[in-house]
């Protein structure tokens, strides 16, 4: 979905000059480095390369159950936001 499209979306709603896709991405990377989650697996979620060329070059690795779990406890976290929750606390598991 382009990024046009969610802005769209989010026009429709009325949340023009209030929210954009991208901003969904900050919001994202701010929360998730904030609750201690490692650094390259919300990279990686993001799709984004790494900074450092040559490790960008020979690090591979997708940490996909790593992300499962970050991005379940993300979904848990919102979830619980939007049945009127007021402080979910999920932490980092190793």
């Amino acid at each position: 979905m382009s990024e046009n499209t969610v802005n769209l979306a989010l026009q429709s709603l009325g949340y023009k000059d209030r929210q954009t896709g991208h901003g969904f991405r900050h919001l994202l990377s701010t929360e998730l480095n904030g609750r201690g989650y490692n650094r390259d697996w919300i990279e990686r979620q993001l799709a984004h390369g790494d900074q450092d060329e040559i490790r960008d070059t020979y690090n591979h690795a997708t940490y996909l159950p790593q992300r499962e779990v970050m991005m379940q406890e993300w979904a848990d976290l919102i979830d619980a936001l939007c049945a009127g929750a007021n402080v979910v606390d999920i932490r980092r598991k190793a």
